[in-house]
């Protein structure tokens, strides 16, 4: 079954001819994406791992930083404020998020996002073919190449920003 949704993100896609198949992802009773996400993917054949979680922080000096990071690293705090020059770094809350990348919790992409936020991309990404991304539309994701993900991403920052 081919699913099709409306976004930002799918309309970056489909302007930049880039294919994407749409995976939709059951929510809980209470409006959440499952817990179970690796289970659902694996069952279909993809790689758990070629996620890209969109991890919002927000800086001092009051701006946003967006890093994009494939499989279970977590981010560095100490390079990541070297990267960005800044001294006192923090994780968004729940509310920021959707108020700075116009996006809910759990549907954030690393692409289509305001031009105000910096992007960050973590060599993780690079290290699956086929690379799992935010929708931006609760309930869903995508699927793409990392290589079109990658060409999407002109202007972000790309390194070793995570830890295992």
């Amino acid at each position: 079954m081919d699913l099709t949704i409306q976004s930002p993100v799918s309309q970056l896609l489909e302007q930049n001819n880039i294919a994407f198949d749409v995976i939709a992802i059951p929510l809980s009773e209470d409006k959440k994406p499952i817990r179970h996400l690796e289970e659902l993917l694996t069952s279909e054949g993809r790689e758990p791992h070629s996620v890209v979680r969109s991890l919002l922080f927000k800086t001092k000096s009051n701006n946003f930083i967006l890093l994009a990071v494939a499989g279970a690293g977590r981010a560095d705090w100490a390079v990541l404020r070297k990267h960005l020059n800044e001294r006192k770094l923090r994780m968004a809350e729940f509310d920021e998020v959707a108020q700075a990348t116009g996006y809910v919790v759990g549907a954030v992409p690393p692409i289509a996002l305001p031009a105000s936020i910096h992007v960050l991309v973590d060599n993780s990404v690079m290290n699956y073919d086929e690379v799992i991304i935010g929708s931006g539309v609760l309930g869903y994701a995508l699927s793409l190449s990392s290589a079109d993900l990658r060409n999407s991403l002109a202007g972000a920052d790309f390194g070793e920003f995570t830890k295992e």
